[in-house]
C-alpha cells in the first residue's frame, strides 16, 4: 500500500509540472534580445592578442559573424538562440526578421572572415573551449532545421565548425589537467556540447576522443564539493557540469557506480540546494549566477530525464532555479539580457 501512494504521490507531482517551461510570449520576449543585440556593435569586449598595430580594427570588421551581444561566444549562442527559437516556435512575431538577421551575418563571406581570424598563428586558443563548443551546438541546431534557408547556413558555417573540431582534437591530448571553474574554460562544459554534435554528425573519432580525455580528465574523481559552490561570479557549477559530461560518456551501469562516489547526496530524495543569488544585476560579472541557476537547471533535468528512478526528484530542483532567474532576463539591464536567454533556452531544451 505505501508503495502505491508513493507511486501516486510522484505522479501527481509530476502532473503538477509546466507542459513547457517557456510560453509563445515568454519566447518572443526572449527572441527580442538577441535580435536587438545580434548587430549592436557596441559595447564590445574583444578578446584579443595583438600581434602589431596594423591588426587594431573595430568589432565589425573583426568578426563581421560574430561582433554583436557584447563579445564572440555571446553572440554565437545569440545565433544559437534565434535558431532554436524559430526551430521550435513556428508562430514567432519576428521570424522573417530572425531569419534575415541570421541570414545577413552568417553569410559565406562573413564566415570565411572569422575563419581568416581563427587561423592567425597567436589565435590558436580563441575562445577555447567555451565559443567552440556554443559553434558546434549553433551547427547542429542549424543542420536540425526543417527551414531549408537556415540548412543553408549550417553549409555556410561549416568550415568554421570543422575547424574547431580538429582544435578540440589536436587540443585534449595536451591538456593535462582539466580545468574545475564555474566560467568560460570549464573543460567539462567545453566537452558535452561537443560530444553531442560528434554524436549528431557521426563523428565518431572526435567522440571517441572526447570519451578518452573525458575519462581521463574525470573518472577518478570523488566527493565533489558541491558545498563549495558557487563561487561569486560563476555562471557553471564545476560539479554539475562534469556530471552532465560523464553521463553522457559513460555506460549507465557504470556512470551510477561513478556518481555515487562523485555526489552521492544527488541521491537523497530531500536533497536541497539554494538557488544563487545576485545582488546586482547592472554588475556584469555578478549577474553570471543568474546563468549559474539555468545551468544548474540544465544538469538537474537531464539527469532527472535519464535516470529517473534515482533522481527524478531534482526536476523540481530545477524548475525552481529556472523560474528565480527567469523574469530577470528582460530586466533592461544589457549586462545580463546579451546572453542568458541562450541559458534559459538552453534549459528550456532539456526539460
Amino acid at each position: 500500500m505505501k508503495m502505491i501512494f508513493s507511486f501516486f504521490l510522484l505522479l501527481a507531482t509530476f502532473e503538477s509540472f509546466p507542459q513547457q517551461l517557456i510560453s509563445e510570449t515568454e519566447a518572443n520576449k526572449l527572441a527580442a534580445l538577441p535580435l536587438k543585440c545580434l548587430q549592436q556593435e557596441y559595447p564590445n569586449k574583444l578578446g584579443q592578442l595583438l600581434a602589431d598595430a596594423t591588426e587594431i580594427a573595430s568589432p565589425k570588421k573583426l568578426h563581421p559573424a560574430f561582433y554583436g551581444c557584447f563579445d564572440w561566444h555571446s553572440s554565437v549562442h545569440g545565433h544559437w538562440s534565434l535558431v532554436y527559437l524559430l526551430n521550435h516556435y513556428p508562430q514567432l512575431n519576428s521570424r522573417q526578421l530572425m531569419v534575415e538577421k541570421l541570414q545577413q551575418n552568417l553569410s559565406v563571406q562573413n564566415i570565411e572572415a572569422e575563419i581568416n581570424y581563427l587561423q592567425k598563428k597567436h589565435e590558436k586558443s580563441f575562445e577555447r573551449t567555451y565559443g567552440w563548443a556554443w559553434v558546434l551546438k549553433l551547427q547542429q541546431e542549424l543542420e536540425l532545421s526543417k527551414d531549408a534557408s537556415l540548412n543553408q547556413l549550417a553549409f555556410n558555417l561549416q568550415p568554421l565548425s570543422n575547424i574547431l573540431i580538429q582544435r578540440y582534437m589536436e587540443f585534449m591530448p595536451k591538456l593535462l589537467y582539466p580545468l574545475r571553474v564555474g566560467t568560460h574554460t570549464n573543460t567539462a562544459f567545453g566537452l558535452s556540447f561537443a560530444y553531442d554534435y560528434a554524436v549528431h554528425s557521426g563523428n565518431n573519432a572526435f567522440r571517441d576522443s572526447i570519451i578518452k580525455n573525458a575519462k581521463r580528465y574525470f573518472y577518478n574523481d570523488k566527493n565533489c564539493p558541491i558545498n563549495w559552490e558557487p563561487s561569486g561570479t560563476d555562471f557553471l557549477s564545476p560539479c554539475m557540469e562534469e556530471i552532465n559530461l560523464m553521463q553522457r560518456v559513460l555506460e549507465p551501469n557504470v556512470f551510477l557506480s561513478w556518481i555515487k562516489k562523485f555526489a552521492p547526496m544527488l541521491f537523497n530524495k530531500n536533497f536541497k540546494w539554494e538557488v544563487a543569488r545576485v545582488s546586482d544585476r547592472e554588475d556584469g560579472h555578478l549577474v553570471h549566477l543568474d546563468g549559474l541557476n539555468f545551468s544548474r537547471a540544465w544538469c538537474f533535468f537531464e539527469l532527472a530525464k535519464k535516470y529517473p528512478a534515482q533522481f527524478a526528484h531534482l526536476k523540481a530542483l530545477a524548475i525552481q532555479h529556472f523560474k528565480y532567474s527567469l523574469p530577470s532576463i528582460t530586466d533592461g539591464n544589457y549586462e545580463g539580457e546579451h546572453w542568458l536567454a541562450s541559458f534559459a533556452l538552453r534549459a528550456a531544451q532539456v526539460y
